[in-house]
Order: C-alpha cells, then structure tokens, then sequence
C-alpha cells in the first residue's frame, strides 16, 4: 500500500471505535489468550523481553500491564546532560521553534498555540524555543520519564483526532501532533517552563500520568484543566512521569536558549527522522 492510500485510509476509518475496542481487548485477562497474544507480539516487534524487570511473558496477565512493563534495574543509565531523552523511540523532528512554529515533517508544521490546546500565554513562553517529538513504536519500553527536574505545576486534556502517529502519518497528514487528542503537562523547572505533551493515536486506549492515573478515558469531546499550582509536585530528571497504553509520540517544548543539542542527535548519520535513540541519553545542554 502506498503512503497516500495508507494516509487516506485512515481518515475513512472509525478511529474511535477502533480504539475503544483496542483498549478493551488490552485491558482484558483471558489467561492463556492472553499470553498467546503477548508472544506473537513480542516474537512479531522482536521485544527484548531481557530488558524487562520481568522477562516472564506469563506473568503478564493482561496486555496492557505487559506493554508498560518495567524495566531492570540500571538498565537505562541516565546522562550527565541538561536534558535527557524521555522515551525509548525514534526521532520525530528536533530543533528550534521558527517563532511558534513547529516543523512535522516536509511541507507540514503546526503551533505551539495550538499543540497546548489554544493557551497563547503558555505558547509565548516557548516563542523561539526549541522542541523535539519522539515516536515511540510497539516495540518500545512505553514509560515515559522526566527529560529534567521539574515542579508541575498544570496538566490540559485537549480533545482530538486519533490518527496513527507512525512516520508515513506523520508526512502525510497536516497538523498531526497538534490535532491528535493529547494531554499536555507543564512543568516549572531551572531553566524557567518547559512542556510535555504526550499524543494519543489509533488504538491507545489510554494515557496515563503517574501523579493523576488515567486520564483518558472518560473523552469529554472538550478541553479539560487541571490546577497544580498550589500544590508543590516535584518530579526529579529521569523519575517516571507518565505512561502509554499502546504506543504514541511525544512532544517538548523548551524556552530560547541558548541550547545545544547532544552531537549525536546532529550528526551526519545520526539525528535525522528515524534515528533510535533511549531513555537517558543526553539530549541537550545549556
């Protein structure tokens, strides 16, 4: 299938439905069905169940508590950098913010404005910042942790679509990050505000962050705020923040910096859409 039929596919098919029924099968415990589709999946992706804090793939009794599996111990060693990759995954797109554009893919970007669901104060913090999105595919390790220590201090439910965030998806359809239902997460940190934003798609039947649980579902169809600010929740650098239900993307936003970005992200062969990178590598320093 070319990547236009594949792109154009997706806007015909019922997305929502198609997530709802991926969620339930996933959060199902069918026993020896369920371990039967674990190990396709493993076998199918080539996950390195040696990795995981528990390389038993009957251990697992449903999908979803397999596929947010922890890892060992020491396992992800973290950085002596000032940003940290987040995720296990594959770069998206990185670099600086032109104004409060974000470049996606060729001809296609979208705004700060509108990825954080219309808050145009927030978005200005990040006017000529820098950002990155990071895919993370089905075979990836789907927790996702602190890129850097922060206080959160708001967490925004933006309703959207649930296209598929791969990276065919990604060139084909305009605006992707910023019109996927996303949760946004704001953080105050050193170096003044920074922002997360996990994307859902097609058949992740959830996100979930570690200070709230679940946030979806319920879906409201509307914007939904959560207040934090009066509270003091302090999240260290690489401490978990979050986690996928099935696998997405994620975005940050970071202020003008001045920031460099890790060598090998910017390098001839490395650094390009695609490139594999892990959770707690260096990402960039300032």
């Amino acid at each position: 299938m070319s990547d236009r039929s594949a792109v154009l596919l997706q806007y015909l098919l019922p997305k929502q439905a198609i997530t709802r029924f991926g969620g339930l099968v996933a959060g199902a415990r069918m026993g020896a069905i369920t371990t039967a589709i674990i190990r396709r999946f493993v076998a199918r992706y080539n996950v390195n169940m040696a990795e995981a804090a528990n390389p038993d793939i009957s251990a697992y009794p449903s999908f979803n508590e397999f596929f947010t599996r922890a890892l060992k111990p020491g396992a992800r060693p973290l950085a002596d950098a000032t940003l940290l990759c987040p995720v296990d995954g594959q770069i998206s797109q990185f670099g600086a913010i032109d104004g409060q554009q974000i470049f996606q893919a060729k001809g296609h970007s979208f705004t700060t404005t509108t990825l954080v669901g219309g808050d145009a104060a927030l978005a200005a913090q990040f006017d000529d910042g820098i950002f990155a999105n990071i895919y993370l595919s089905p075979r990836d390790y789907h927790r996702i942790h602190m890129p850097a220590a922060g206080r959160l201090m708001r967490m925004i439910y933006v309703p959207g679509d649930l296209f598929s965030v791969n990276p065919v998806t990604a060139r084909g359809v305009p605006g992707l990050f910023a019109r996927n239902e996303r949760v946004v997460c704001v953080f105050e940190g050193i170096h003044g505000p920074w922002v997360l934003v996990l994307v859902g798609a097609t058949i992740v039947g959830s996100m979930a962050t570690s200070w709230h649980g679940v946030v979806n579902p319920p879906r409201p169809g509307k914007v939904v705020e959560w207040d934090y600010r009066d509270q003091q929740i302090q999240l260290k650098k690489g401490e978990e923040m979050g986690r996928f239900l099935l696998g997405s993307t994620v975005v940050m936003l970071f202020p003008k910096g001045p920031w460099t970005f890790n060598a090998a992200w910017v390098g001839e062969d490395l650094g390009r859409p695609g490139s594999a990178v892990r959770l707690g590598e260096a990402m960039a320093n300032r």
